[in-house]
C-alpha cells in the first residue's frame, strides 16, 4: 500500500494530489515554507498600496457581487470584511465530512501560499493552525453553486477562523469555535483589508472532493478487473478475447491495461484450462463478460482525464480580485467550476457504467439457465435456501441510484447575486453525488466480489488462478464459503470493507502486479 507522508510543505510551488488526501484523510500536519511567507509578504504589500488608494478596488474598498458599486470608507472596511463572512456561512442541510472540509481548507491555504490572493502571513498561518490542531469548522451540504467559488462553505471555514460558528475539534466533538480555538491555543483572527474575500473565492470544495474521488476510483478500476476476472473464471468465460492482439486493434489506453490485468489475473487458472478444448461448444461470452475491459478501460481513460484537470487545477490561483506579479490586482473569472464540475460528472458517468456491467455479471452467476453449471442463487439447497438472491436486488437498487446519480449537474445554472451572477457551475453539487456514486461503486463491487468467490469454491475441484484465488482466500478471513443461508449484510460490508482499504489489491498484487 502506498505511504502517505506524516507533514507537508506549503509552498508557492503548489501541492501534489497524494498530498491532498494525506491531510484529508490521514491528519498530516502542514507548515508554511519561507517561499511561501515571502510569497505572502510581498502580495500583502501590493493589496495595502491598493487599500491606500483613492481608486476603488473590488472586495478591497468596495462592496461585493451586485453590491460592487458602492465606496466603502476606511473605517468601515474591517466590518466589510467579516460582515462578508457572516453573510455568506449561510450553508443549510447535512454536515459535510470532516475530510472534505480538511481538503477544501487545504487547498484554501496552498493557493493562499503563492501570494496572489493577498492575504497577511498570520491569516495563512491561523488556517494551517486549524488543519494541525483538527479542528474542523462545521460545513453544509448546500449553500455553493460552484461558481465565485464554493462560497458558503469556505465561509464557514472563514467563520471558525473568526472565532465564530460551530467546530468540531480533534475528537469530533461539536464546540464553539472560540471555545475550541482557546483550548488549542490559537487566537480568532480579525481579517484586513481584502482577506474576507480571498479566504472563499475558490473551487477548493469541490477540487478538494474531485481529488478524494480520483483516489478512491484509481482503486475501485482496478478492483473492477479482479472482480470481472473472478466472474469471467466461475461462468466458465475465456480469456482468450483480453489477447494483447486483439486489444491493440483499438489502442485506447485504459482498455489496454485492463486487458493486461485480466490476463495476468486469470493466467493458471485450472477452471479456465478446463473447457479451453474442442468438446466446448460455446462460440463466444456474453458482453458483461467479453467487453468488460472496454468498459474498464473507458472509465480508466475518463479518469486521467479528471486527473489531468486536478492537476492543473492544483497548479492554479483561484481568487477574485487576484495580486499580479507586477503589483496590478484584476478582476477575473477564474472561480468559475465548469473544469472541474464537467469531470466531476463524467467520472459519475463511468462509476456507473462499471457498476452497471459489473451487476449484469452477478445476475449470471445467479441464473440456472446462464451460469453453467451452478445451483440457483448459488444456494446450498434451491427452495429451501435462497443464496445470493437478494444481494443482487441490492446491486440492482444501488445501480439504479448510480444511474440516477449520472445525470450531470453542471448542465444546470440558476443566476444569483441580482443577476451578476448570471451563470454558474453546480459543481459542488457535481461534487457531492460523485461521492455517493463513489460509496455505491463500491457496494456493488462488493456484492460481485462475495458473490464470485462463492462461485469459484462451486467449481471445485477444479482451482482458480493463483491471483483470484489469493483474492478468494482474503474473502474469506472475513466472509465464509458457501453453506446454508446466513445474514448476508454483514458479509457485504465486510467485502466493501476488504476493498476500500486495499485488502483485495494486495492480494491480488501479491500474486501479480496490476496496471
Amino acid at each position: 500500500m502506498e505511504v502517505m507522508p506524516t507533514s507537508i510543505d506549503i509552498g508557492p510551488a503548489g501541492l501534489a494530489p497524494e498530498d491532498v488526501v494525506a491531510v484529508a484523510r490521514r491528519g498530516a500536519a502542514v507548515r508554511l515554507t519561507g517561499a511561501a511567507r515571502a510569497a505572502l509578504g510581498a502580495g500583502r504589500k501590493r493589496v495595502d498600496v491598493l487599500a491606500a488608494d483613492s481608486a476603488p478596488a473590488y472586495g478591497v474598498s468596495t462592496g461585493f457581487g451586485a453590491l460592487a458599486t458602492r465606496h466603502i470608507a476606511p473605517d468601515l472596511r474591517s466590518r466589510l470584511q467579516a460582515g462578508l463572512i457572516r453573510s455568506h456561512a449561510a450553508g443549510t442541510g447535512a454536515e459535510v465530512e470532516r475530510e472534505v472540509v480538511r481538503a477544501l481548507m487545504l487547498l484554501r491555504l496552498r493557493t493562499m501560499a503563492g501570494g496572489g490572493t493577498g492575504v497577511r502571513v498570520e491569516t495563512a498561518e491561523a488556517l494551517a493552525g486549524l488543519l494541525n490542531a483538527g479542528i474542523t469548522p462545521v460545513v453544509h451540504e448546500y449553500g455553493s453553486l460552484g461558481c465565485s467559488g464554493d462560497l458558503a462553505p469556505l465561509s464557514h471555514v472563514a467563520l471558525a477562523l473568526m472565532g465564530e460558528g460551530t467546530v468540531r475539534d480533534a475528537g469530533g466533538e461539536a464546540r464553539e469555535a472560540a471555545e475550541a480555538l482557546r483550548e488549542a491555543g490559537l487566537r480568532p483572527l480579525e481579517l484586513a483589508a481584502k482577506e474576507g474575500l480571498a479566504l472563499i473565492n475558490g473551487t477548493d470544495g469541490m477540487l478538494g472532493m474531485l481529488l478524494l474521488a480520483c483516489a478512491d476510483l484509481a482503486g475501485l478500476v482496478r478492483v473492477a478487473d479482479i472482480t470481472a476476472a473472478m466472474s469471467v473464471e466461475a461462468l466458465l468465460g475465456t480469456d482468450r478475447v483480453f489477447a494483447a492482439e486483439l486489444q491493440e486493434l483499438r489502442p485506447h489506453p485504459g482498455q489496454a491495461a485492463a486487458a493486461a490485468n485480466m490476463r495476468a489475473l486469470l493466467a493458471g487458472s485450472a477452471i479456465v484450462a478446463s473447457h479451453r478444448g474442442p468438446d466446448c461448444t460455446r462460440v463466444q461470452d456474453a458482453y458483461s463478460l467479453r467487453c468488460a475491459p472496454q468498459v474498464a478501460g473507458a472509465a480508466r481513460d475518463t479518469l486521467a482525464h479528471a486527473e489531468a484537470v486536478a492537476r492543473r487545477e492544483l497548479a492554479a490561483v483561484i481568487d477574485n480580485p487576484v495580486v499580479l506579479e507586477d503589483g496590478r490586482v484584476e478582476s477575473n473569472g477564474n472561480f468559475h467550476g465548469a473544469p472541474v464540475g464537467y469531470v466531476l460528472d463524467f467520472l459519475a458517468i463511468a462509476a456507473a457504467d462499471l457498476a452497471s456491467i459489473a451487476e449484469r455479471r452477478t445476475d449470471r452467476m445467479l441464473d440456472v439457465a446462464r451460469s453453467h453449471g451452478l445451483p440457483a442463487f448459488l444456494a446450498d439447497d434451491p427452495g429451501v435456501d435462497s443464496g445470493h438472491m437478494i444481494a443482487q436486488y441490492t446491486q440492482a437498487a444501488l445501480v439504479s441510484e448510480l444511474k440516477r446519480l449520472a445525470a450531470p449537474a453542471s448542465v444546470d445554472s440558476i443566476p444569483s447575486s441580482a443577476m451578476q451572477e448570471d451563470h454558474v457551475s453546480m459543481g459542488w453539487a457535481a461534487a457531492r453525488k460523485l461521492r455517493r456514486s463513489v460509496e455505491a461503486l463500491t457496494s456493488v463491487l462488493a456484492v460481485e466480489l462475495v458473490t464470485a468467490a462463492r462461485a469459484l469454491d462451486l467449481r471445485a475441484p477444479l482451482e482458480p488462478a493463483p491471483a483470484t484465488a489469493a483474492v478468494r482466500d482474503a474473502v474469506r478471513t472475513r466472509v465464509p464459503g458457501p453453506g446454508p443461508d446466513r445474514h448476508l449484510a454483514p458479509e457485504i460490508a465486510a467485502a466493501a470493507g476488504l476493498i476500500a482499504d486495499g485488502t483485495v489489491l494486495a492480494a491480488a498484487d501479491a500474486v501479480t502486479p496490476l496496471a
